[in-house]
């Protein structure tokens, strides 16, 4: 895979494009005039590995509790502006590490000005986001409605809006609900930009669609070497996004992030209650933050084999479970003990929890 090249912008010490890794994101969901429940989920987001944190900033309410929230966060936080230039400003006068406006909406071309030159004098980046519910009447009657070229065009358009303005720090979303109109659009703009790109599948549903929309639509583009900074956008605890971000990443072979569980689809042959064991597993390795695969194999055709090529693992048998570390057989276990003893292993050589 080779990566699309983009132009370096640094968020709070976080760096977009320029080669540096694929960063994770993600918007908190509480009331965004109160500091304290929104400063603990961003802490929440971050124990779960989100290195960048987006809030709303709707009135001026919220914008001073930006201003509280940021001065204890653990990560840099981007605020999110609509409509109202004003907030923009508020949100750079409070700190805000990057903020996210869509041009068309701001207010006019003197009022884009001031937000870009705000940016500018504190070394503050832009992200110009396009959805497709959100591209210009002109652009779908010259293009025929919302597809890839009114898209990529109204991000275009919004980019060299700022660029006009002197403005080069910016980063570029061009998000949609369909996955194959947003892998279409952000391929389209990758030809036409050293932006950094911020890719999501927007308005992706709940957990259990939005996953798989995002992974689709985000993994595509990753394969392609396509993205900087990704957010899973899901109907729900904003922590599921951070989980499901690190996921696609280590599926795609961007990042590695925390334990990979893999797990047999079960047969006729398994002869142990594999999907409790599984589900047990993987419940128990959420707080574990260390770098390694785990294995829970259901009989011995591939059971083994797997759990050896794994860094920890187990290969059920009849009523028991081999486990497996590095490669080797450690002892033979009852099933009724199976979790306990994986948990045990994973303590011992990761020094992390998972009680």
């Amino acid at each position: 895979m080779t990566r699309h090249v983009t132009l370096p912008v640094d968020v709070g010490g976080v760096m977009l494009g320029g080669g540096a890794p694929v960063v994770v994101q993600s918007m908190t969901n509480t009331d965004p005039r109160d500091a304290a429940a929104t400063l603990a989920q961003v802490k929440a987001l971050a124990a779960a590995g989100c290195e960048l944190v987006r809030l709303t900033v709707p009135d001026a309410e919220a914008a001073a509790a930006f201003g509280r929230v940021r001065e204890a966060s653990p990560v840099p936080l981007i605020a999110d502006i609509h409509f109202d230039y004003r907030l923009a400003l508020a949100s750079l006068e409070a700190g805000a590490d990057k903020i996210r406006i869509n041009p068309g909406n701001i207010g006019g071309e003197d009022r884009v000005r001031q937000v870009a030159a705000a940016a500018k004098a504190r070394g503050v980046p832009i992200r110009v986001g396009v959805n497709s519910g959100s591209v210009p009447k002109d652009l779908l009657a010259k293009h025929g409605g919302v597809n890839a070229a009114s898209m990529t065009e109204s991000a275009m358009r919004a980019v060299g809006q700022l660029e006009a303005c002197g403005f080069e720090d910016i980063v570029v979303s061009i998000k949609a609900s369909d996955p194959l109109l947003t892998v279409m659009s952000y391929r389209e703009v990758a030809r036409r930009t050293r932006h950094p790109l911020h890719l999501g599948v927007t308005e992706a549903g709940t957990p259990r669609e939005g996953v798989i929309k995002s992974a689709v639509g985000i993994g595509a583009l990753l394969v392609d070497g396509i993205g900087d900074t990704i957010r899973v956008s899901l109907t729900g605890d904003p922590v599921l996004e951070v989980r499901a971000a690190w996921s696609i990443l280590r599926a795609a072979g961007s990042r590695r992030h925390g334990p990979e569980l893999i797990s047999c689809p079960t047969c006729g042959r398994t002869k142990v209650d594999l999907v409790r064991i599984a589900e047990e597993v993987e419940r128990r390795l959420e707080d574990v933050t260390a770098d390694l695969k785990v294995a829970v194999m259901g009989c011995a055709v591939n059971g083994p084999g797997e759990a050896r090529e794994a860094d920890i693992g187990l290969a059920a048998g009849d009523g028991e479970v081999l486990l497996f570390a590095k490669g080797e057989v450690l002892r033979k276990v009852p099933e009724a003990e199976a979790v306990d003893a994986l948990m045990a292993e994973v303590r011992r050589l990761t020094g992390t929890g998972g009680a």
